[in-house]
């Protein structure tokens, strides 16, 4: 594993790497949602992406940067959900057992997804704790190499190729991008990519106020915990890592919270104007754009959306 933070170099190999086992992903505008923005909104739909989600970016760069040793126990992780099954997926592209660590509480439709890409399900606690002392327990089991589902080098560099993309496929020389933060793999991508492709394009996070570490960390200069937990986004849930918050810390322009109730609308908007499945945690950066959209006025703007794994059995609306 790389302890180097991600060049223009390391993130274009990456992207070749990738490149044949993902879906370059269409960017779609919305005439309602600029017109209520008063701004020219371009989003990359990483909804639409393998496994419905851009996770399957840093999975596949890591998976596909091991060596056939690093391979020959198979790989571990933990994750709530689509890192699980970016995971799981690329382990299966190269033969490799996939050993998943998951919250006992984690949504039916990606404990699916994990079982039907072959992964072999432990399932936790919903704690940090619990996740790290599971996986902990696997790789002293099995030798299997661990994956971080954020706090990897390798990982931050395929999460930051939808980034690229965003700033390639807009033609447009993107005033700002936002993007959710969770663990932060995401938003540290998505800066060190504006900053090699685009500099004088701002990134900005959208985060839940229900999970509000990253705007915490980002006032007090060091990682911070949330003070509480609860909210629908539960792919957000983690903090942020030592490889992640020193590239957002640098090149990230600001984080924003929004509300349970900011969150639903947004998704709401994506599904009934652009008919467009995102689940609660991709539609943050939107609903923290539209909370804050008087400050860009003008602008011309990207949204990455950054997931559509829904349990349809359980919508918000």
């Amino acid at each position: 594993m790389s302890d180097t933070v991600p060049n223009r170099e390391t993130i274009e190999a990456a992207h070749r790497l990738i490149a044949p086992y993902i879906h370059h992903t269409p960017v779609l505008t919305s005439s309602f949602l600029n017109e209520l923005c008063k701004a020219e909104i371009f989003f990359k739909c990483e909804n639409l992406q393998k496994i419905g989600a851009f996770k399957a970016r840093g999975g596949l760069n890591a998976i596909l940067s091991l060596s056939r040793e690093q391979l020959k126990n198979g790989v571990t992780t933990h994750s709530s959900g689509n890192h699980a099954q970016a995971i799981a997926f690329s382990a299966a592209k190269v033969g490799a057992k996939a050993y998943i660590v998951m919250p006992d509480n984690s949504p039916l439709v990606k404990i699916k997804a994990v079982e039907d890409n072959g992964g072999e399900i432990t399932f936790c606690k919903n704690t940090p704790e619990e996740r790290e002392r599971t996986v902990q327990e696997i790789t002293k089991k099995t030798g299997a190499t661990f994956i971080h589902p954020f706090n990897n080098y390798e990982v931050i560099a395929g999460q930051a190729t939808a980034a690229k993309e965003l700033m390639e496929d807009s033609r447009e020389n993107l005033d700002l991008i936002f993007a959710p933060v969770g663990g932060g793999g995401l938003l540290s991508g998505t800066a060190l990519a504006a900053h090699y492709f685009s500099p004088e394009t701002k990134v900005y996070a959208g985060e839940p106020e229900g999970a509000a570490d990253a705007v915490l960390s980002f006032r007090s200069d060091k990682i911070e915990r949330a003070p509480y937990i609860k909210t629908i986004a539960d792919g957000l849930l983690t903090y942020l890592g030592d490889k992640t918050f020193p590239i957002i810390k640098q090149h990230v322009t600001d984080i924003f919270t929004v509300s349970d109730e900011e969150i639903i609308q947004s998704m709401r908007f994506l599904w009934e104007r652009m008919k467009l499945v995102v689940e609660p945690s991709g539609a943050v950066p939107l609903a923290a754009f539209i909370k804050n959209k008087d400050q860009f006025e003008g602008k011309k703007v990207g949204i990455i959306l950054t997931g559509g794994n829904v349990d349809l059995g359980k919508l918000p609306f």
